[in-house]
């Protein structure tokens, strides 16, 4: 097996090389005066069983058609199977029309990858479990939640607990689903951790404009029983930031004493860092899905890697 990177998230795509005690397999990457790009391959891939990593985040249509050109690349040399790995689909919130006139712009870029023949596709978190179902491809749909489940019952995360019992660590602990369209994951999450209880925050957005407000709960925990407890909000990305800004606040407005955030997709706006770090969360974690640049950083960040999840599929 052969493993590519695109440029999107070369830290990542190096991690897996390295749990797979292998190297990254050399791409020429060309950009001319006009913007447009060139890929060559400087690697023998015939008949070989190829991988390519490539998230498809911001700049997403940049990274999309690069990793269209690297796929069509391992495909013209000769290449027995490309399974492309995109640990963030771009665009996967658009997958379907909410309003008359619309784009589904995720089946477009489906239909793309599909063109390509490639193989197999391995992805992380989509936001919806009907995502795959849009593929006449294999999808490969991994989860970031056992990641989660495996720091929220560690010693490191529960230091003031006087226990190396896990069950003690969870104790007083609810989970949060930031919006009703998270539940499926929050029921997941809670069967990770001793069936831990949980309660969901009530989103309205204005289709229109995007902006959102959080002000009510719903699910089968009751508010009143709120106070004293540490939160814990999952959720698959954040962007702007703004929805677990809002529920983080409304949960310490209700009594919460302690509220972390545990995410997969780092799809951070420009403001976002700023805005999380001066919120009423306590610490953000996310995974390496998608490269975090350096002044992106804030200090209530704490990032998880997925290689070895990814290295393991891999390996299949």
């Amino acid at each position: 097996m052969k493993l590519f990177s695109g440029s999107s998230n070369k830290p990542l795509a190096e991690k897996v090389a390295e749990i797979l005690n292998t190297k990254l397999s050399p791409i020429e990457t060309m950009i001319f005066p006009d913007g447009e790009r060139r890929v060559k391959l400087n690697t023998d891939v015939v008949e070989e069983d190829t991988v390519v990593i490539q998230s498809t985040n911001t700049p997403v249509d940049q990274n999309y058609i690069e990793l269209f050109f690297i796929i069509d690349a391992l495909k013209r040399s000769g290449a027995k199977s490309v399974t492309a790995v995109i640990p963030y689909l771009g665009y996967q919130r658009q997958d379907h029309v909410f309003r008359d006139g619309e784009v589904v712009s995720l089946e477009v870029m489906i239909r793309f990858l599909e063109s390509l023949n490639v193989d197999n596709i391995i992805a992380l978190d989509l936001h919806s479990i009907k995502i795959p179902e849009l593929f006449n491809i294999p999808v490969t749909h991994l989860s970031g939640l056992p990641l989660f489940a495996q720091r929220i019952k560690s010693k490191a995360f529960n230091v003031l607990v006087d226990s190396d019992d896990p069950k003690d660590f969870l104790k007083d602990t609810i989970l949060v689903s930031p919006d009703m369209g998270g539940l499926r994951r929050i029921e997941q999450m809670s069967e990770m951790l001793h069936a831990m209880p949980w309660i969901a925050t009530v989103k309205d957005r204005d289709l229109r404009t995007g902006d959102i407000t959080i002000k009510q709960f719903d699910g089968p925990l009751n508010p009143s029983e709120l106070p004293g407890k540490r939160a814990l909000i999952v959720d698959d990305m954040i962007s702007s930031g703004n929805t677990v800004i809002q529920s983080a606040q409304l949960l310490k407005d209700n009594g919460v004493v302690s509220c972390d955030v545990f995410v997969t997709h780092a799809i951070f706006s420009e403001d976002a860092p700023e805005l999380l770090q001066d919120s009423s969360i306590d610490r953000v974690y996310v995974t390496d899905s998608v490269f975090i640049p350096e002044e992106k950083f804030f200090p209530k960040l704490h990032v998880l890697s997925i290689a070895e999840m990814v290295a393991k599929e891999l390996q299949k």
